[in-house]
């Protein structure tokens, strides 16, 4: 795994937190998924991206 995947995964691991906390909207977490993806261009993170990584509960 290179750098950009790294700082992709942990960075988005981190707003996947503040999405369950409800500091973010669904809406909000989608915008910045796509810019993340965008700046970093991760390999492996592609895989999920039609995938939600969170489920309401």
């Amino acid at each position: 795994m290179n750098q950009n995947e790294t700082t992709y995964l942990v960075t988005m691991k981190l707003f996947q937190k503040m999405l369950k906390n409800g500091l973010l909207t669904a809406e909000e977490y989608a915008v910045i998924d796509t810019k993340m993806r965008a700046k970093y261009r991760p390999k492996i993170g592609t895989l999920f991206t039609g995938n939600p990584l969170t489920y309401p509960r």
